[in-house]
């Protein structure tokens, strides 16, 4: 990308305070697409990991591209940034923080971003987006929260036995829609928990939510897990969801 048109990115920081998690804030960092206008309303996207979608994802210059040259409808994403002392007690469902993170997102941060900014409420112009764990958390809030979230892009996401057992429960999965990849060199992954194969993890998933009636987009490629091959396949989940 080296059109100059793709780094004219607005992106807004903001501070959202909380009753629910242990600090009592999040910072967040917005992105505003080209043309934005108070007066319209656009779909959003919010991003676990929200610092690192930024800067190591490049999702900003990401959208910029499909929105200006690619014909997409103009999107807000909404980046969340995490402690990464905290990230796995926040994402892992059976985390001591898990329940408090999202309670604060579904809460706090959805009508904090709701009053101050045009976006769309109906959950299907509303996507969740994460990374490893950030994909794990998305998908859990989308099924804790299904009036509020249904759909969602899972990079590498870190579907531990946990989560699928979790999912397992679950009847009724038709009204989700999950984007899912992972790379096929992530089959010894080391973690703050252990070795985990994620290529294994995420067939495992994905034969779990499909069961269940989710549409899934599924794909396997070559890489590993780190940000240089998910930004490769952030364009693909923006155009599925926001095309």
């Amino acid at each position: 990308m080296t059109d100059s048109r793709y780094f004219k990115r607005t992106i807004v920081k903001e501070t959202v305070e909380s009753r629910h998690l242990p600090d009592g804030k999040r910072d967040l960092r917005i992105y505003l697409p080209p043309g934005y206008n108070e007066a319209l309303s656009y779909p959003v996207v919010y991003c676990q990991d929200g610092e690192d979608f930024f800067n190591f994802g490049r999702v900003a210059t990401i959208a910029n591209q499909l929105i200006l040259d690619e014909g997409l409808t103009p999107f807000i994403i909404v980046g969340v940034d995490v402690d990464k002392k905290k990230r796995t007690a926040e994402y892992t469902p059976d985390g001591p923080l898990h329940d408090s993170y999202v309670q604060f997102f579904a809460e706090e941060l959805l009508p904090f971003i709701e009053a101050r900014y045009p976006v769309r409420r109906n959950p299907g112009e509303r996507l969740l987006a994460g990374d490893s764990l950030g994909g794990t958390v998305s998908w859990h809030i989308a099924t804790r929260y299904p009036h509020l979230f249904n759909r969602v892009a899972a990079f590498s996401g870190a579907f531990y036995p946990y989560s699928q057992t979790l999912t397992s429960l679950m009847p009724d999965l038709s009204e989700m829609e999950i984007f899912m990849i992972v790379g096929l060199q992530e089959t010894a992954y080391q973690t703050d928990t252990g070795i985990y194969n994620f290529v294994a993890l995420n067939r495992e998933m994905k034969q779990i939510v499909e069961e269940r009636g989710a549409t899934v987009h599924y794909g396997e490629h070559e890489g590993q897990h780190v940000w240089g091959f998910w930004q490769q396949h952030i364009p693909q989940a923006l155009k599925i969801f926001m095309g």
